[in-house]
Formats: C-alpha cells, sequence, structure tokens
C-alpha cells in the first residue's frame, strides 16, 4: 500500500466535524483527490459488488466539489450549510448511478445532479410564496435573476432578447421579472405597525373570508344535496352487478379489488374492469342530463 493511499484512508476514517460549517470546509478540503484510475477502481467495486466503502470514499473525495458549487448560489440569502446539505444528497445520488465505462470523470456527471439538488432547494426556501413551477420558470428563474444584477429592469429589447436567449415567451420573462422583484409580506401586521397612524396594510385587512358566508354555506349544501339525489337515481339504473362493483370498488369502506370480485363472479378482472368502466360511462351520461 503506498503512502498517499495511506494517507487518504487515515482521512476517511476521521469523522466531519459537523458543529462548524468552517471546520467542515477545512476538513473536507484536506481529503485527497483521487487519479482516473483509483476512482474508476471504487467504482467499479460499487457497481459489481455493492461496496458501501468504495460508495463512501466517492463521495468523501468530491466533497470539496460540493462546497465549490454551493458558494456560487450564496447570493439568494440561503445558508451555505443548507447548500452544502442540498448539494451533498445530489452528489450521493450520482455517485449512485454512475457509470465506469461511460469514458467521463465523477465530478464532470455529478455536477448536474449537484445543480439540481441546489436549484430544488432554492426554489422550495427563496420565497415562501413559489416562484417557479414550470421547466421554462425555473430556467428562467436562476437565468433572468443574474442578468437584472447587471441590467436592472428590463425594457421591451432585453425582455425579447432574454426569452429568445433562454427558449421562452417575452410574457414569460415579464411575469417572471415581476416575481423576482416583489417581496413575501406577513398576513398580519407586526406589532410595531398595528398603530392608528399606520399606513401600511397586511393582507388580513382586506382579503375577504368566504369561509363563513351563509349564502355560499346554503349553496354548497344544497349541491352536495342534489349530487347525492343524482347519483343514488343514477345508481338505481344500473343492473345489480354493475351497481355491486361501483359500490364494492368506489362507495364501501373498505373496497374490493378487481380479482375479488372476478372470484365472486366467476369471471376474469378484466372483464369485471369493463364492467366498472361501462357502469361509470352510464353514470355520468345519466348526471348529466
Amino acid at each position: 500500500m503506498t503512502q498517499s493511499l495511506v494517507t487518504r484512508n487515515q482521512t476517511l476514517a476521521l469523522p466531519l466535524p459537523t458543529g462548524s460549517l468552517d471546520q467542515y470546509i477545512h476538513a473536507a478540503f484536506k481529503i485527497p483527490v483521487l487519479s482516473a484510475e483509483e476512482e474508476r477502481s471504487l467504482a467499479l467495486r460499487l457497481q459489481s459488488e455493492g461496496d458501501l466503502d468504495a460508495a463512501r470514499e466517492l463521495v468523501m473525495s468530491h466533497l470539496r466539489f460540493v462546497v465549490r458549487v454551493a458558494r456560487g448560489y450564496s447570493g439568494y440569502g440561503l445558508a451555505l450549510g443548507d447548500l452544502v446539505q442540498e448539494g451533498n444528497i445530489g452528489l450521493m445520488k450520482a455517485v449512485k448511478r454512475f457509470d465506469p465505462d461511460a469514458g467521463v470523470r465523477l465530478v464532470s456527471y455529478a455536477v448536474h445532479w449537484i445543480r439540481a439538488e441546489i436549484h430544488e432547494f432554492v426554489l422550495r426556501n427563496w420565497r415562501i410564496v413559489k416562484v417557479a413551477t414550470t421547466k421554462a420558470q425555473r430556467k428562467l428563474f436562476f437565468n433572468l435573476r443574474s442578468k437584472k444584477q447587471r441590467l436592472g429592469w428590463l425594457n421591451q429589447d432585453e425582455v425579447n432578447g432574454v426569452a429568445e436567449d433562454l427558449g421562452v415567451k417575452p410574457e414569460v420573462v415579464m411575469e417572471m421579472e415581476s416575481r423576482l422583484s416583489g417581496q413575501d409580506i406577513g398576513f398580519d401586521l407586526t406589532a410595531a405597525d398595528d398603530g392608528e397612524d399606520s399606513h401600511h396594510f397586511a393582507p388580513a385587512a382586506y382579503l375577504t373570508d368566504e369561509s363563513n358566508d351563509p349564502a355560499l354555506t346554503i349553496e354548497q349544501a344544497d349541491w352536495n344535496s342534489e349530487a347525492t339525489s343524482n347519483l343514488s337515481t343514477a345508481m338505481e339504473q344500473l343492473d345489480d352487478r354493475s351497481r355491486t362493483i361501483l359500490q364494492e370498488r368506489w362507495l364501501a369502506d373498505k373496497k374490493s379489488t378487481l380479482h375479488e370480485l372476478a372470484a365472486r363472479y366467476d369471471i376474469s378482472a378484466e372483464r369485471i374492469r369493463q364492467l366498472e368502466k361501462n357502469a361509470i360511462s352510464k353514470l355520468k351520461k345519466t348526471m348529466l342530463a
């Protein structure tokens, strides 16, 4: 065993500090980087034998890289320790899926998994209200924010340019710009703002609470009553077997499976599924008539 391998094994055997982020980062950067041959050997052991010690060594030797990637997201106001933790999850997923015969180093493969986990964490925690839900919005969130740091508010030509660069509609760019410029506000005023001379109004002061509206309560009760009556009428128009199948599959507290009903009626489970589908179709026609 070479001296460098002995040193790395001794380093890996030591637990990483958890009380201080600075100590953790210092310890992570002391772990030696693997050579291409060492990395391939460990990856083959993990792939062929499920060797968890090999997986651990692959992960530990790339912790410094996660820290570097996480530092690039420090401008979102989130704790670096949390970003590193999410990046480590991405690294572990990459190690699990890494193919040593693909012809690339683990670091090149893992960067996509690390960034994906950090992206998800930023989108979940940057604001209370989610700012990006679709794929286009997610891509726009990270790209537009960096562009706005240089340009400020975008004019129409800049909006069109960003939309063309990112492959989205200009309307999507303008909507995301509006979301990025807004701030979360509390539903209620804080004690410091709650005064007679205060000109700040929290949503609690002007949003309507319709949960106890008598008219809506009566309307909902009438709708539920009519829907229940219509369902009962429609169920009575089905034959006994179809009605029983629907009751057992949808209305009973302990619902029956297709195979249980098939055994009861001595037919195939596929036939039960067809009867169920036809019965539901008849119900819909009757209730919409």
